[in-house]
Formats: structure tokens, sequence, C-alpha cells
């Protein structure tokens, strides 16, 4: 008993002596540090959605929706008890997504339907599957994209970022136009990125077949092309209660950069990993700006804006240019329409004589060029 007394008195004598701890800066420094870091990395994850309604009885699709910030996007909403379709490119990890979704909201009416919106033909087929099972449509999430991947063209004939980020995600939504209004009020979420501010469009070449192709450049390109239709198609359903908005997520540790250094190189990523870890969005904070957009009642009338982190933000001069706008819906039906496509009723979507001519030169142009393989590596997300 001694013994043991004898050693807890030892413990005692050895420890610090508070006073003399507290006598030293290192203790203060070391804690507001430490709170500065933990409020920079917060600040940099950007605002939560914390309100927004509950959407039981509602139906949404969101597009790349197997990982990252779609899956995000799909797993909020299904907790709010929406019927969420999860709209993906592969099955396997698309089901698994859908499954995962499930699981962690208990909420059964989560499934997956494939969509490649590479492909205009799966797009039409993904449409016709919906329109069959679903009788209503409240949200539309198109968040699928990819970013500086090997240049290719679509079985479409056309470049892989641009058919990717904008004109399969425009087909899909015009696709949709019927069964939005029907369901109004309903809304159109579309996604843009920063790179948006350095972009252009080139209307005689958007393949880069006349000039040296760009990662960056035709990213960019695809990326203004998404607000200036987003601004467009808000002036077309200003009569209807159809609210269409373009956010920007902001960078966030995806696999949206695979096809970057940052993420190909192996001493690069473990390098600058940590730096990424702390710099960059998580895929739920990117998530959050749909959320918002897509649930609350501040947003409820609020059509033809661009967002990031959760208020309005101004976007190149470009995409407010009506004439531009206008030049681009009217291209974008004649790419669609050219390839042999349908998109649906109306006159307006029909080609002129004159409009057949000068597009079966451009559809002559765009023949694929590269090996079917690279469709092979580019997946969404």
């Amino acid at each position: 008993m001694a013994g043991r007394n004898k050693a807890v008195d030892d413990f005692f004598a050895n420890m610090p002596d508070p006073d003399a701890i507290f006598q030293s800066w290192w203790p203060w420094v070391f804690a507001f540090g430490s709170g500065s870091l933990y409020g920079l990395r917060q600040w940099l994850r950007g605002p939560k959605c914390t309100g927004g309604n509950k959407l039981h009885g509602k139906t949404i699709i969101v597009t790349g929706a197997s990982s990252g910030i779609g899956k995000e996007i799909a797993l909020n909403f299904a907790k709010r008890g929406g019927n969420v379709v999860m709209a993906c490119r592969d099955e396997v990890t698309g089901k698994e997504a859908a499954d995962f979704v499930r699981k962690e909201t208990e909420n059964m009416d989560v499934y997956f339907s494939k969509l490649d919106l590479n492909s205009f033909k799966s797009i039409r087929d993904f449409v016709e599957r919906f329109k069959k099972k679903e009788k209503r449509l409240d949200i539309l999430v198109n968040n699928a994209g990819v970013m500086m991947c090997p240049q290719g063209l679509t079985e479409d004939g056309f470049d892989i970022q641009f058919q990717t980020n904008y004109l399969g995600p425009f087909y899909l939504t015009e696709l949709l136009l019927d069964i939005l209004k029907e369901s109004a009020p309903s809304r159109i979420i579309n996604t843009t990125a920063a790179a948006q501010n350095l972009g252009d469009i080139d209307f005689d070449d958007i393949n880069f077949e006349n000039r040296d192709y760009n990662a960056g450049d035709s990213y960019a390109q695809s990326k203004l092309a998404v607000v200036v239709h987003t601004f467009q198609l808000a002036e077309r359903l200003k009569d209807t209660k159809v609210m269409c908005n373009v956010v920007n997520p902001g960078i966030c540790n995806t696999d949206i950069y695979r096809h970057l250094p940052l993420k190909q190189k192996k001493f690069i990523r473990i390098s600058f990993g940590p730096f990424m870890y702390f710099l960059m969005k998580m895929a739920e904070d990117g998530a959050q700006l749909s959320v918002y957009c897509g649930t609350t009642d501040e947003m409820a009338e609020v059509t033809g804006k661009h967002y990031k982190d959760c208020k309005e933000e101004k976007v190149n001069e470009k995409a407010y240019d009506k004439e531009f706008q206008e030049k681009l819906y009217k291209e974008s039906l004649k790419w669609i329409k050219s390839s042999g496509t349908a998109i649906g009723g109306g006159d307006n979507l029909k080609l002129t004589d004159s409009d057949k001519k000068e597009e079966e030169k451009k559809v002559t142009q765009r023949k694929p060029k590269v090996a079917q393989s690279v469709m092979e590596r580019v997946s969404l997300t």
C-alpha cells in the first residue's frame, strides 16, 4: 500500500507546473494557430445549406451521380424524401452509388438509370425510359461533366468536352421541357466553372479542327456555353413556372481533375495531397449550392441567375448578350439535327434547306479522327 501511494505521489510530483506552462507564449501561439487554421478551412469549404424544404412527392434527376458532387446531391435530396433518379454513364458504379444512397437514407425511391451524355441515342433512350416510369419532374440537376480530357470526338462527331458539358445536357433538357412544364413549379440547375470567364465559343470550329487543340480552351468554351444556354433558356421559359439557374460549386477534391497532372502524377499527388485537402472543397461542400437552388423558398421564383457560394455572381459579359444567346441556341439545334438526331416537336426545331446545306459541310468535317479507345478513358463525374 505504501509502495502504491509513493508511486502516486511521484506521478503528481513530476507533473508540469500549470503556472509554469502558462508563463510561456507557446501554448497561446499553438491554440491561436490551430483555431485560425480550422477557421480558414471551414471558410474555404464555403457555406452550407442548412434549410430548404422536404421533397416528398417530388421527382429529381441528378446527372453524373455515381460519385463526387452528383452523388452528394442525390444523397441530400434522398434524405429530404425525394424520388431521386441517379443518371450515370457507368452501370456498375451507378448501381453501387444508388445502393449506397438507399442504405444511408432508408429511402427506397432512389434508383439508377443509364445515361451517357456522349451519345444522343443514350440521351433519347434515357428520356424515353424516364417518361414511361415517371409522371412528373420537379428538379433537373445537370451536374455531370468532364475536365481537360484527351482530345477526341464523340460518336455524334463533337468534341468530348463540348458534348459532355454542354451539348448533351442541352439536348437532355430540351427533351424534358414538356414534363418540367407539366410539373411546374419546377427547377433546372446547370453546372459551370470559373473557367467560363476565360472562354469563348467558336461557332465555326467547336471541335478545334482548324486550330491547335487546347484542353483548357475546350473546357472554358463548354462551360461558357452552359451559362449562355441557362440565361437564354430562362428567358424562353419566363412565362412558365420553370426556374432555370446555373451554379459554380467551386474547386472540389473530386475525380473531375483526374486528367490533370495534379491527379495523374504520383509524385505531385503525394507531395501536394495535404495542401489539396486543405485548400479544396469536399464533394459534400460542392453539393450545397445545387441543394440551395433546388430546395429553398427564396429560390422558388429566381431564374436566369449565376450563383457561387449561395449568392449571385456576375459572369463573362458575353453571356449577357441576347444575340449571342440566341445564336448559341439556334446553332445548338442545328448541331444536334445535323447529327441525324430528332429533337422533338416544333417547327423551330427543323432545319431549312440552306441550313441543311451548310450543316452537311460541317458534318463531313466532324467525322471522328480519334480512336474510340479515347472514349473508354472518359467517364462522367
